[in-house]
């Protein structure tokens, strides 16, 4: 779903000949398991759906997950706020990329689940409402996470999702046969071992913790990619591209939301309109690019492999961590403004700056580079995110550059398009 303001939609691509896809069963032949009507038939089988299925869309279900989950997010940017007010960025963005990892990858792993399997039984509703219970855990366990580093909240909270997750793949097991019966184990069992990893987090000592969140990590990511060596599961391209589209406008609603609290905090508090007022339009500016460059053309017509679509998925790590640094950053920017930060003005717009550029270099290369065409197209988003770095040093007017550069991107592309419409 996520491309720059400056291309043309093309023809779909022809389908992938990826060497590590070619040769596995596909289930997009399956039977779609209709969700319809699920009480008339409370327990269901949980069966495969078709990747060719028509008009799938995110259920309510999964938007009242996505809206559970964006409590942990809130509590993240929050203490990411404090530490780096505080002067204690590197320790803060280390704790914010490591507790961000572990809500993105449980979002992950139930949206891609749910994509290929969902059957919307009273099972599977229970199962998935235990899960967000889960995050809820997970998000009470964060503020003492970042300053205490006590992660047993943390891992609790995880520990439910995924122990959920693992019965919901046992389902499937129970129901499938063969190859995708196999598959189904495979997850079960990967998502149990690397959820004993991560116990390494209550006993290790805190210098070896950030270690171990690399190693565990690469270890989650693996899971999907052996589990799926000899049958790819029937997640739905349409489908999969919506819920990270819908994830990705959640993310930014949230942004605005806790800057714009930072903003009216600091107006009724300290009376700094003029101070302010640059630092919210600015940061307004950014948010609004921020989600034309991400939806001006979909991209499920590119999610033909797995290949293709995990590189997409995973990257969505960066996209939406930064995404939602961007709100903590302007009210970084807000507390220095007023004087609550102990920071400096550079460092202060940094916060903004530094991932705003982040992201736009980030949905350039994960896809918007494939709708390009032309040198003069592929330079916009990467000439941009070294404007957007260069404003840091605008001083209290750094974040207005910022969101003045991201709205002329948006711009520029545009322009570009509408002139490429114009040719024969």
């Amino acid at each position: 779903m996520a491309t720059s303001p400056d291309s043309p939609i093309p023809p779909a691509a022809p389908a992938s000949s990826d060497a590590s896809t070619s040769s596995i069963p596909s289930a997009s032949s399956a039977s779609p398991t209709s969700p319809a009507a699920p009480f008339t038939k409370p327990l269901r089988p949980l069966l495969a759906r078709g990747r060719d299925e028509e008009h799938r869309a995110a259920t309510p279900l999964e938007l009242f997950f996505d809206l559970c989950f964006v409590v942990a997010v809130a509590q993240a940017g929050a203490e990411l706020v404090h530490a780096v007010a505080e002067g204690h960025a590197g320790e803060g963005v280390l704790n914010y990329a490591m507790v961000f990892f572990a809500m993105f990858w449980a979002w992950v792993n139930f949206s891609w689940f749910a994509s290929a399997y969902d059957n919307d039984d009273a099972l599977y509703r229970v199962v998935t409402l235990i899960q967000i219970a889960g995050v809820l855990v997970f998000a009470a366990g964060v503020s003492k996470g970042f300053q205490e580093h006590d992660f047993l909240l943390v891992w609790l909270g995880y520990l439910i999702m995924r122990v959920a997750l693992t019965t919901q793949w046992l389902r499937v097991a129970r129901a499938a046969t063969g190859a995708e019966r196999g598959t189904a184990l495979r997850y079960a069992a990967g998502v149990l071992l690397c959820q004993v990893g991560w116990s390494g987090l209550l006993f290790l000592p805190e210098g070896a913790r950030p270690w171990l969140f690399l190693v565990m990590a690469v270890a989650e990511m693996c899971v999907p990619v052996i589990a799926e060596r000899a049958y790819t599961t029937a997640w739905h391209p349409h489908h999969i591209s919506e819920r990270y589209g819908l994830f990705t406008i959640i993310v930014l609603g949230e942004t605005l939301a806790a800057a714009t609290v930072a903003v009216k905090s600091g107006i009724e508090e300290h009376d700094a309109l003029d101070e302010l007022l640059p630092i919210a339009a600015g940061g307004l500016l950014v948010v609004f690019a921020a989600w034309w460059i991400y939806f001006v053309v979909p991209i499920h017509g590119r999610l033909r492999s797995n290949r293709q679509a995990f590189l997409w998925g995973y990257g969505h790590y960066v996209i939406l961590g930064s995404a939602a640094a961007i709100g903590a950053g302007i009210e970084v920017a807000v507390e220095q403004a007023v004087g609550k930060a102990h920071i400096s003005t550079v460092a202060a717009s940094a916060a903004v700056t530094v991932p705003t550029a982040l992201y736009l270099i980030t949905v350039w290369a994960l896809h918007s580079r494939y709708y390009k065409v032309g040198l003069a197209q592929q330079l916009v988003l990467p000439v941009s995110a070294l404007a957007v770095l260069a404003s840091t040093f605008a001083g209290r007017w750094a974040v207005l550059v910022a969101g003045l550069v991201a709205a002329a991107t948006v711009a520029t592309g545009v322009t570009l398009t509408t002139r490429m419409a114009r040719r024969p």
